[in-house]
């Protein structure tokens, strides 16, 4: 069944989830649906989207509430005839959620939520879309414990590219990066550099896992407003030749393909997709036991959960499988195995079609 979508995202940046709207435009072209993305002047999806064939439609949604917007909007779903509206920040669900109730064409409104943080508005929940779709089964139980109908609300997590996520295209870069020997073990976490992600946990872990393996460093990749307090706590620690700052990378398949052990000491996620790719890339992945981080992580098959905030715990699960490499190789097997059957994008992009392509049906009905 050939469809138009209108995705719209208010955000000018680029992060998890202006990937996802991209990667599943991508997708959904390719099944045969008309995309479009409806964005702000000078945001990088504009930029990505046109790039890769993607159409794109500009307009300025700096406020909540801007009449302007709204009939730009309006003007769109009757020139463009839209079927079905998907909305992702907050700005835009609200204008596109607005006009779309207004339209004569009754498109159907979907609202996506990606993050695991509170909610501000319960409008873009309960009565603006026709269907919510999280990024994870925590996510959906949240929003149902604010009273959204369950039968309104599904999770479709967001895929890994395994075409990127290649591990016989990716290379070991960080060895000669570094300027480290072949036999030192090295553990890694790929994050913006928040509080939230728990690097001051991982640091506060390095110490005891030196004790019993000497050669071993930790590498952090990603750039955030944390960056200044992890390096005085490296300092602090004196671990200034043991943990390192990569920065933001653009190879992120190749850091992975670097690491020893894949290790995200969390305090609060949605779904992390640090975490899937690194599954994808066959790593052993420790992480914590909160938000959606269980719903992709197989505590003792692909990886293993400690509890957050608990740096003697992680360092003990890190011990643990430097200590078994044979058990390391086993749960990395298992996690891209994971992946490719449940976390892809092709599965995904499979999922959404067919959600979209059931909601033109029981709109027509």
């Amino acid at each position: 069944m050939a469809f138009t979508i209108l995705h719209t995202e208010s955000s000018k940046g680029w992060g998890g989830q202006e990937n996802r709207i991209f990667l599943e435009s991508i997708g959904l072209k390719n099944r045969g649906a008309r995309v479009i993305i409806l964005c702000q002047p000078d945001s990088i999806i504009a930029r990505k989207a046109s790039e890769n064939g993607i159409e794109i439609r500009i307009c300025r949604m700096e406020k909540s509430y801007d009449a302007f917007a709204v009939r730009n909007i309006l003007k769109l779903l009757k020139a463009e005839k839209i079927d079905i509206i998907s909305t992702h920040s907050g700005r835009d669900s609200l204008l596109a959620g607005i006009a779309g109730r207004l339209s004569g064409r009754k498109p159907v409104i979907v609202r996506m939520r990606h993050l695991a943080l509170p909610i501000t508005s319960r409008l873009t929940y309960s009565l603006l879309p026709h269907k919510v779709v999280t990024t994870s089964e925590y996510v959906r139980q949240y929003l149902i414990s604010l009273r959204i109908p369950p039968e309104k609300i599904i999770a479709a997590p967001t895929g890994v590219d395994m075409r990127i996520f290649n591990i016989d295209a990716a290379k070991d870069v960080l060895k000669k990066e570094l300027n480290i020997d072949d036999d030192t073990n090295v553990i890694g976490t790929v994050a913006i550099l928040r509080f939230k992600k728990g690097h001051h946990i991982l640091i506060e872990a390095v110490p005891e896992v030196l004790k019993v393996f000497p050669k071993t460093v930790f590498v952090f990749a990603g750039d955030g407003p944390q960056e200044g307090n992890i390096k005085n706590k490296i300092k602090e620690l004196n671990l200034t030749d043991k943990v390192f700052l990569l920065g933001l990378r653009q190879d992120i398949p190749d850091i992975l393909k670097s690491l020893d052990i894949f290790a995200l000491p969390t305090l609060q996620e949605s779904l992390p997709q640090s975490v899937l790719q690194a599954m994808a890339m066959g790593k052993p992945v420790i992480g914590t036991k909160v938000g959606g981080v269980p719903e992709v992580v197989e505590d003792g098959t692909s990886g293993i959960l400690v509890e957050p905030e608990n740096p003697h715990a992680l360092a003990e699960a890190i011990i643990g499988l430097l200590k078994d490499k044979e058990r390391m190789k086993k749960m990395g097997d298992a996690g891209r195995k994971i992946v490719e059957e449940k976390y892809s994008v092709d599965a995904m992009v499979e999922r959404m079609y067919n959600f979209y392509e059931s909601l033109i049906g029981k709109r027509k009905r």
